[in-house]
């Protein structure tokens, strides 16, 4: 979706009501970004649309910070998507699988993402199990109107505690790597093919390098 550089158009300023409904549905796709988001979207901060070609939406932080993305076709039916750099300020609040070293040079060239680089020793998907209870932070606490955060999220070994699901945004990372690589929308869920062991996973991913990542936004 993005292998190539973009020509971003004029940025546009959100409508306040607008802001509200995006900051409401990004924390209902990720409620584990719920005690960080007045850091990622902060009540006074200006919201702005950026228009990317194939009816895309990119949405940015007071014009230089990218939060995530829209894509109006039928893949992803306007799935809110992070942007890498929001990702890598917050790794622990987003679905994650994990592929092996071969196939990290497919995926940074925008290939479509095959279910063996996950399912081989190096690759990880999610093993649903029984987390710890988990503590409410202090923003949390102060905040009981908020969305209720779920005790999900990656165990060591790098296994998300539950199955995603088809048309669930997940974030790539790679073996050996600390920072995520990639972030897209799964075409299969991860029962799935963790039974078939073939087949894509992610198509018309954003990788680190793309277009997107390369975009300047001043």
């Amino acid at each position: 979706m993005f292998k190539k550089d973009i020509t971003p158009s004029p940025k546009q300023k959100l409508k306040s009501s607008i802001q509200r409904n995006l900051r409401q549905s990004l924390l209902t796709t990720y409620p584990l970004l719920t005690p960080f988001i007045d850091d990622i979207i902060p009540k006074k901060a200006s919201l702005e649309q950026i228009k990317l070609p194939d009816r895309v939406s990119l949405y940015v932080i007071d014009g230089t910070t990218p939060l995530f993305f829209q894509a109006d076709t039928p893949s992803q039916q306007n799935t809110i998507v992070p942007h890498l750099k929001l990702v890598h300020r917050f790794p622990q609040c987003f679905p994650t699988i994990r592929i092996d070293r071969g196939a990290i040079r497919f995926v940074l060239s925008g290939a479509t993402l095959m279910a063996p680089g996950l399912t081989s020793k190096g690759g990880r998907l999610p093993m649903p199990h029984e987390r710890p209870p988990r503590e409410k932070s202090a923003a949390e606490a102060e905040n009981a109107d908020d969305i209720e955060v779920p005790n999900e999220g990656a165990d060591e070994e790098g296994h998300w505690s539950r199955e995603l699901e088809k048309g669930e945004p997940v974030v790539v990372v790679a073996e050996g790597k600390e920072e995520a690589c990639a972030v897209g929308v799964l075409v299969a869920g991860t029962k799935e093919i963790k039974e078939k062991g073939k087949g894509p996973v992610i198509e018309e991913a954003h990788f680190l390098g793309d277009g997107l990542w390369r975009m300047a936004l001043d």
